[in-house]
């Protein structure tokens, strides 16, 4: 369940309990957030961060599984200049994700996969972000790869893509992303893993159903249960959310279109 944006205009909560109930009918294992869990924390202030913040805490509450919080950009407090917040304030930056959601980076196991959700956002201190793994999140990996059977199935969860072609389908076939739609060294990161049996990166922030198939990995950009930020589809996808279904050393996935329709 990737970009949620949840905020209480735009009948936003509403929508997010109807894609929670469809969820919940499908009877999962447990449920990875993709990042952009709330509408914005970037430009605003502290009492419109937290009360976003607040509001997804209590409504992820309807899900009746194991909820696993990837961080989107959007999580990131007060880093934009017309937040007006103070650098030293305890929850600035990354600090409000990690003190309420979690770290912001992690691996856990599951009926013999092993899932890695990564922090992919990097604060520029220039009033903005770039998608980017830091040098500690990179030792971190190398750490948890030396502990990983190199024949156990891989699957990444990050914010912002690894790959993706949406910058050659939707603005010119030359174009490359830049560092604010792709993640800026994913080639390195990607590298860390060639003796390793990465099946698949789930990936968010565009907000478009993609899937890309490439040197033996799968790359989904998952949609996004806001679509248009509550306000339609976006680029043909409709509000949805991926089912992942793991079986043995494969997977098989399907976008679930789970009804939201805006009142014009």
């Amino acid at each position: 369940m990737t970009d949620i944006h949840l905020q209480p205009e735009s009948r936003a909560v509403e929508g997010f309990r109807q894609a929670m109930d469809s969820v919940n009918k499908l009877r999962p294992d447990f449920v990875i957030t993709g990042g952009d869990l709330i509408m914005d924390a970037l430009g605003q202030s502290y009492g419109r961060a937290d009360s976003l913040y607040q509001l997804y805490q209590q409504e992820s509450k309807h899900l009746q599984m194991p909820v696993y919080n990837t961080m989107g950009n959007h999580e990131i407090y007060g880093i934009y200049t017309e937040s007006n917040a103070d650098p030293n304030h305890p929850e600035y930056g990354e600090q409000m994700f990690e003190k309420r959601l979690g770290k912001s980076y992690y691996a856990f196991e599951h009926k013999g996969w092993k899932f890695m959700v990564l922090n992919s956002i990097e604060d520029t201190h220039k009033s903005g972000y770039i998608g980017l793994l830091d040098a500690p999140q990179l030792e971190w990996i190398k750490t948890e790869l030396a502990t990983t059977d190199t024949s156990q199935p891989l699957v990444i969860a990050t914010h912002i893509p690894f790959v993706s072609a949406y910058m050659q389908k939707f603005e010119g076939s030359t174009l490359a992303s830049d560092s604010s739609l792709v993640v800026a060294n994913s080639k390195q990161v990607l590298d860390l893993f060639a003796h390793h049996n990465l099946k698949l990166v789930l990936q968010g922030h565009l907000h478009i159903l993609e899937s890309i198939y490439i040197d033996g990995i799968t790359f989904i950009t998952g949609g996004a249960v806001c679509a248009r930020w509550w306000a339609g589809p976006y680029l043909g996808t409709e509000e949805g959310f991926l089912k992942l279904t793991v079986k043995g050393d494969n997977f098989d996935w399907k976008y679930v279109d789970y009804g939201w329709e805006v009142n014009e």
